[in-house]
């Protein structure tokens, strides 16, 4: 064992993080804490306990259960969670705590707490690098460990909702010139919303979809038309065949369902932008704090699956070119129309302001619709009468 007491040699921490490795790689969920614990005990940072964020983003759990859930709005650890930096406080007991977010890319899993005998420059990097890896091995495992995802919700799950959730991405995605993050309510009782977003080469991929009813088979119209679409996206085909190939899936699967929904693909580098709205409210564009909400209506277009019995032109793709900055918005009706006990509707306007405020705040996007759905959620008294979803977009070239 180490003593916490003086730095650690260089090679020393690389064969401690070489058997942490392996411990994590073999570890079961209940296993994890204590292999985490034996290397941070010995490289001097104490006792590791590693929160993960709730379904709704309202709550820390810890992954520990002798440990206590943390509010996310109003403690440091919510802190580090909601800005994304490492927060430091004097701990009741004496010494410091570390609060450090975990994130994988632009996708925030929760927070690690670590207690150092004492805190420079290189413990802070080893604080930092261990929060990294742990983000990371949250993300591969929670793929087949249940107890992570189960630790993750405060309420049993109706089945549609689970069947739909298991084909959602990460709810953020990111990358040096973009940042594409989406909510969805109410978590636990989705109907027929979902959202998709990715990335090839330096293109990225993202689409809002709004299926018909709120049941198992309105999941399942929104689950087959991710599927065409990812399907097409795969073998490389453009955004005219790609909607083409959905609008066919669902017109030979489920001829009687029928669903809305916006696909659009963003050049990363140059920002520009093609789209194609079927059925669906136009995307909004927020660019320097002024929402330009006709920058992206055009003539609206069929639903998905109805084409080839409503029209027999082809979909129209339309294109246009962002500037740096600007955040673009795609959503469900569900979002504006939500009305409160006296019929008055959260708005378009009420929606957008809720985006420019927290841009004007600095809040990053992640947060600024973690705010924004806290606040359709509030306007509802917690409870929404139709599924309400936002996928908002951040573009910001490199500079010359």
């Amino acid at each position: 064992m180490v003593d916490a007491n003086v730095s650690t040699p260089a090679e020393t921490a690389e064969q401690l993080l070489e058997e942490l490795l392996g411990a994590a790689h073999e570890a079961s969920p209940t296993e994890l804490p204590p292999a985490l614990d034996r290397y941070t005990e010995a490289m001097g940072m104490g006792r590791t306990v590693v929160y993960l964020v709730d379904l709704r983003q309202r709550l820390l759990m810890p992954l520990d259960e002798g440990e206590s859930r943390l509010e996310l709005d109003d403690t440091l650890a919510g802190f580090a969670y909601r800005t994304g930096s490492v927060r430091i406080e004097e701990a009741s007991t004496g010494g410091l705590t570390v609060w450090l977010p975990l994130m994988n890319g632009a996708e925030r899993l929760g927070v690690l707490r670590l207690r150092p005998a004492s805190l420079d420059g290189r413990m802070l990097a080893r604080c930092r690098m261990l929060a990294s890896l742990l983000a990371l091995l949250i993300t591969s495992k929670r793929t087949y460990i249940d107890t992570i995802t189960q630790l993750t919700r405060t309420r049993a799950m109706k089945l549609p909702t689970e069947m739909l959730r298991a084909f959602l991405p990460p709810r953020s995605i990111g990358t040096g010139r973009v940042v594409s993050t989406a909510v969805l309510e109410p978590a636990y009782e989705l109907g027929g919303d979902a959202f998709d977003h990715s990335f090839t080469e330096d293109v990225l991929h993202a689409a809002i979809l709004d299926a018909m009813g709120h049941d198992l088979a309105s999941g399942l119209t929104t689950s087959v038309a991710m599927a065409g679409s990812r399907n097409a996206r795969r073998t490389g085909a453009d955004l005219a065949a790609l909607v083409t190939t959905v609008d066919e899936a669902l017109a030979k699967w489920l001829p009687d369902q029928f669903c809305t929904g916006v696909f659009l693909q963003l050049h990363m580098p140059s920002g520009a932008l093609r789209w194609s709205n079927c059925g669906h409210p136009p995307p909004l564009v927020i660019r320097r704090r002024r929402l330009l909400d006709k920058e992206l209506e055009r003539p609206a277009e069929p639903p998905l699956g109805l084409p080839a019995r409503l029209s027999d032109t082809p979909r129209q793709i339309y294109e246009t070119t962002l500037e740096p900055g600007d955040r673009v918005l795609l959503y469900t009706d569900g979002v504006v129309e939500s009305r409160d006990e006296g019929g008055e509707q959260f708005g378009l306007e009420r929606f957008a302001d809720h985006i420019i405020r927290s841009t004007a705040a600095g809040q990053n996007a992640p947060e600024a619709l973690r705010l924004l759905i806290h606040a359709i959620l509030d306007h509802r008294h917690g409870e929404l009468s139709d599924d309400a979803t936002i996928l908002m977009i951040e573009w910001h070239p490199p500079g010359p």
